[in-house]
């Protein structure tokens, strides 16, 4: 189960009960942070989940609003007396950019393991994260979170087989096991394949040709909405962002469940309002507000049959 916590949802610069964006993702008790604009670890400290346990901090480009809140957040997690790496993930450019940030925040206690611009990058073990080159007016990078599934153990299956029960953990974990002369298999104690989980996160970019395969199947896609009148489209292709609708059209040509928009332009004081030029495209629309909380969980076996 992914548990999510919308941070901020606002672009280009905060405003009154509006952070800039950023978006909190809870892992088996551990935490992945997206973006770092200002004000973002006092929208942590309201959330409540902590910040000692934050592994990995993604990074989708080097604009102010995405990463001014980074220093102050490094310096804060130090006085938490973490020890354990916390490793930062960006586009090209985020090694020259944290040399300037641990400037401000030096005498760290934990080690800063810095990945630039990396395709895919695993994490406990079963989370894959893959990274998409966005198009926006700095180098960018769109998120996916693809987290396995093991297939269900059949305990009728394996008793069928007469499997003994000290390899059922080995076979569980698709290994093959030898056991008193015999060589077992998974496939004598495993069910069928069970689907796994999908979120993807799109910054700031125009539509590309790669978006709707990047994003595809997704459980759920978060993508920026900075403007949600179409008639703004003309500010949208020069500013490089999205419009509600554009945003729409990804979701539906990248056949995911459900979508939610977040990066607000200043502008836009009530999201909702425009909310149907993107329903009209994908029905299963809405936007994201601070401090929205959202959990994604495995389906169940009635629903992968």
């Amino acid at each position: 189960m992914l548990d999510l916590a919308f941070l901020g949802c606002g672009g280009s610069m905060p405003i009154p009960g509006r952070y800039l964006s950023s978006l909190l993702i809870r892992y088996e008790g551990r935490l992945i942070l997206i973006d770092c604009g200002e004000g973002t670890q006092v929208s942590m400290k309201q959330v409540g989940w902590g910040l000692r346990a934050i592994d990995v901090i993604l990074i989708s480009h080097l604009h102010g609003d995405h990463i001014y809140g980074l220093p102050g957040l490094l310096a804060t997690i130090r006085n938490s007396e973490r020890t354990e790496p916390i490793t930062i993930i960006g586009p090209k450019g985020i090694k020259r950019m944290m040399e300037s940030i641990l400037v401000l925040a030096p005498y760290l206690s934990y080690e800063i393991i810095i990945l630039e611009n990396p395709s895919e990058f695993t994490y406990l073990e079963n989370m894959k994260i893959k990274t998409e080159k966005l198009n926006h007016t700095a180098p960018c990078l769109g998120y996916s979170f693809n987290i396995e599934r093991n297939r269900k153990f059949d305990v009728v299956k394996a008793k069928e087989n007469k499997v003994p029960k000290k390899i059922w953990s080995v076979l569980q974990n698709e290994e093959e096991a030898l056991y008193d002369g015999v060589v077992y298999t998974p496939e004598q104690v495993l069910g069928k394949e069970r689907k796994g989980l999908k979120l993807s996160y799109i910054a700031d970019t125009r539509p590309t040709k790669t978006l709707p395969e990047f994003v595809k199947g997704s459980d759920l896609l978060i993508t920026e909405g900075t403007y949600g009148d179409d008639e703004d489209v003309e500010k949208a292709i020069r500013n490089k962002h999205l419009t509600f609708k554009e945003a729409a059209e990804i979701a539906v040509h990248g056949e995911v469940s459900e979508l939610l928009l977040t990066h607000f332009s200043p502008s836009i004081l009530e999201p909702e309002e425009y909310i149907e030029n993107a329903r009209v495209v994908f029905k299963n629309s809405s936007v994201a507000h601070d401090h929205l909380y959202r959990s994604l969980r495995f389906s169940d076996d009635s629903d992968d049959e």
